[in-house]
């Protein structure tokens, strides 16, 4: 199957510049192409992660990815979708944050000999001439076209400052670059990055007098219409210092049944015939589909070895089976309960609440129970006798769980 409706069959596809001129493209050689991310975090969140999935795909088609870091463009900050501006980060901020991401990358795309780069834009954005830079790139770009742009338009009630106006014509001079360089003829990403990325293919077309594309990918929401990857604590992290890998896998595992079979066409490498009969289950058979979804995801971000952890876990929790062991952990000491025993103060520690005001809410309203029982008293207080030899296991409603361990 030709790579692009491969691309379309699983969901990804939403807008393709000159359709008919990319497909012969992709049937007549090795097409090089990128996707850009700005380290604004030390991790990915699984909204990064639906072009790196496509791009996984891609490569293994035959086509050579190009995973470029944002050094250079998060100096600046992405317009795009914000109602204010990003915060400023430091340089050692921003290269820090990559050195994290590069690994997080390696999960979906091969960079041995030959394969997928690895490329970082500061490498050419950092020691740019401005007046250089504007006579040469700043001229090929129109105000008026840029200001109908949904990236700046969203932002000029509020006030866009130029520093992020001058974001589309680096992030097209990136492209540029990429050319140059590589042969670069393709750049792949969400599809709120539209008009930067048609920015980019504009560039090349002028500048280098060559065709130039862009492939965005759908912006994946909830069924529920509601942001996907969003969790209590946040955005649904890669780094399992951020989100516990038993966590991650619990997110998948209860996912809304009509989300089922999307997910495991964008976020797993089932072959579709086995997406399809797996999205086809109905009523409690939908779990087992749910289950094959949080494994498979937990697979490919954390590895084999933290998947089965995370699934035994869970088996021993909700199934009476399994290892329970594999529950998230964390630990405490006589002392530290001797000094501050409160129920609420141990909810905190145990990442179930954000903070104690938020743990007594939870223990107001009954949504916190200790093994069994249910806790309502906000002045409940815990010893070291309280806990048995496997430790206690706090719960936050039906399927948040934490085994806390008495420290010797």
């Amino acid at each position: 199957m030709h790579i692009l409706d491969t691309l379309k069959e699983r969901g990804f596809i939403a807008q393709i510049t000159f359709e008919e001129e990319l497909y012969k493209l992709f049937e007549r050689e090795e097409v090089t192409f990128y996707e850009g991310t700005d380290p604004t975090a030390d991790s990915l969140h699984i909204g990064h992660c639906l072009p790196f999935f496509a791009m996984a795909h891609m490569q293994r088609a035959g086509h050579r990815p190009i995973a470029l870091m944002g050094g250079g463009t998060a100096m600046i900050g992405d317009p795009s979708g914000k109602t204010a501006m990003r915060s400023m980060l430091t340089v050692e901020q921003i290269d820090a944050n990559i050195r994290k991401i590069q690994k997080q990358a390696a999960r979906f795309l091969d960079f041995s000999e030959g394969k997928a780069l690895l490329v970082n834009n500061a490498d050419w954005l950092r020691s740019l001439n401005f007046l250089d830079f504007m006579r040469e790139i700043g001229a090929h770009f129109s105000v008026n076209r840029m200001l109908t742009a949904d990236c700046y338009k969203a932002r000029m009630e509020k006030g866009l400052s130029f520093l992020e106006f001058t974001y589309m014509p680096m992030q097209s001079y990136d492209f540029l670059q990429l050319f140059q360089r590589y042969g670069c003829r393709l750049q792949v990403g969400g599809d709120d990055q539209w008009s930067n990325m048609l920015g980019g293919a504009d560039l090349i077309r002028r500048k280098e007098q060559q065709e130039a594309y862009v492939v965005t990918f759908n912006l994946i929401a909830n069924a529920d219409g509601s942001k996907m990857g969003k969790t209590e604590a946040g955005a649904l992290w890669l780094d399992p210092a951020r989100v516990s890998p038993y966590d991650f896998y619990q997110y998948w595992r209860n996912v809304m049944d009509a989300d089922v079979q999307r997910y495991l066409a964008l976020f797993t490498f089932l072959p579709m015939d086995e997406v399809r009969r797996l999205g086809a289950l109905k009523d409690v058979q939908i779990n087992d589909a749910k289950r094959v979804l949080a494994y498979e995801v937990t697979k490919i971000i954390h590895g084999e070895a933290e998947a089965e952890a995370a699934q035994k876990a869970a088996a021993a929790l909700f199934g009476g089976g399994g290892d329970a062991k594999a529950v998230p952990t964390t630990q405490v000491t006589a002392q530290e309960l001797a000094q501050d025993g409160r129920l609420t103060t141990l909810v905190v520690r145990a990442g179930l609440a954000a903070s104690n005001s938020e743990a007594r809410k939870l223990v107001q309203g009954g949504g916190v129970y200790i093994g069994d029982e249910q806790i309502t008293d906000v002045n409940r207080t815990v010893s070291a006798e309280d806990f048995a030899s496997e430790g206690l296991l706090l719960r936050k409603g039906k399927k948040s769980y934490c085994r806390v361990m008495l420290a010797e």
